[in-house]
């Protein structure tokens, strides 16, 4: 019994801070301007990025060899970061190339930090997080609608004091919507009774309402694939909200650490061409703020919610999508120590 509760508990406090073996977003590309680095907290390790002198989305440890000063304090050179302390230069991939204090010093040549792979898509930065059992990033696929010239798409990002756990959950309950959201000028209309179905697919799941489609957020996809894991959404709007049909949310829920995390919501429209001028121009002058007054709607209801919520809680049939989740975290998590108690037996014999 108490062996079974230690495996649950070490699975628990895992996934808390974050399950690793995924790219996920953790800046804007706007915010990573050139000749500066930006510090991040992503699942409770300190990074620093920057952009080497290709334009190239750098990181490693924030934390200079040297003697542990933030290189995040410190500033771009030909490529490089260099620590403000004392000026010694690490490149993108973890190695000291100059101590400018001491030339030919024996630190210069050494690997000493800890680096990490990155790419861009949809005006946003995307991180590769390693586990036991996916060492090596992937290749770099992020959903469709973030590199396709069909949509027409906008990066947001908010920091919400809660863990990521919760936005996850929050996304995998479409009935939350026609409650939380009813004052919405596109949430407020359909049934506040319903019945949810599950449908199981090949890289997650998708659970949607049964009595009505097209009506509110009726449904969400939830992706769970080699290197990405993530949500997608529709939402039906009016006529007179521009053309592009539905409009489209892709999310994704970055741990800062297991209290606080990044929320990331790419708004999606399919419209090309003046289509899509239009739609970019009524985003911006009118409907940017109606959503972000959604989204506050959200991230109040979360941070309500007490971190050991789900100890206590009841869930019931429109809980489906939450309890298959949470299932599909826990199988991740157990592959990762299943690799990471191979590697330890592997040493252990070696020794």
């Amino acid at each position: 019994m108490q062996a079974s509760e230690n495996v649950r508990d070490r699975v628990d406090d895992y996934i808390s801070r974050g399950v690793r073996g995924f790219w996920t977003p953790v800046a804007t590309s706007v915010q990573l301007k050139t000749g500066k680095p930006l510090a991040r907290k992503i699942m409770g390790e300190n990074l620093v990025m920057w952009r080497d002198g290709a334009g190239k989305v750098r990181c490693v440890e924030d934390f200079c060899p040297h003697r542990g000063a933030k290189l995040s304090l410190g500033n771009v050179q030909d490529g490089n970061i260099a620590c403000w302390y004392h000026g010694v230069t690490v490149d993108g991939t973890g190695t000291v190339v100059r101590v400018p204090a001491m030339p030919d010093c024996a630190l210069e040549g050494r690997k000493a930090l800890a680096s990490y792979e990155c790419a861009e898509a949809g005006g946003a930065v995307f991180l590769y997080m390693p586990s036991a059992d996916r060492p090596e990033a992937p290749a770099f696929v992020p959903p469709v609608e973030l590199t396709s010239d069909e949509w027409q798409v906008f990066p947001c990002m908010t920091n919400w004091d809660c863990s990521y756990r919760f936005s996850l959950d929050n996304a995998a309950d479409p009935m939350h919507a026609s409650y939380l959201h009813a004052s919405s000028f596109t949430l407020a209309y359909g049934s506040k009774q319903d019945t949810m179905k599950l449908e199981k697919r090949e890289h997650g799941f998708q659970i949607e309402r049964v009595s009505q489609q097209g009506v509110n957020f009726d449904y969400t996809e939830v992706v769970m694939e080699e290197g990405m894991m993530y949500f997608r959404l529709d939402i039906p709007y009016p006529d007179g909200a521009g053309p592009g049909g539905p409009f489209r949310i892709v999310g994704f829920a970055t741990p800062i650490d297991e209290h606080t995390h990044h929320s990331f919501f790419w708004r999606c429209r399919n419209v090309q061409g003046v289509s899509a001028e239009s739609w970019r121009f009524l985003y911006r002058a009118f409907l940017e703020d109606r959503h972000w007054h959604v989204l506050e709607q959200d991230r109040t209801m979360l941070e309500s919610i007490p971190d050991d919520a789900r100890r206590r809680e009841m869930l019931y049939q429109h809980d489906i999508g939450v309890s298959r989740l949470r299932q599909m975290l826990v199988r991740r998590a157990k592959e990762h120590f299943k690799a990471l108690d191979a590697q330890d037996a592997a040493g252990k014999q070696s020794a």
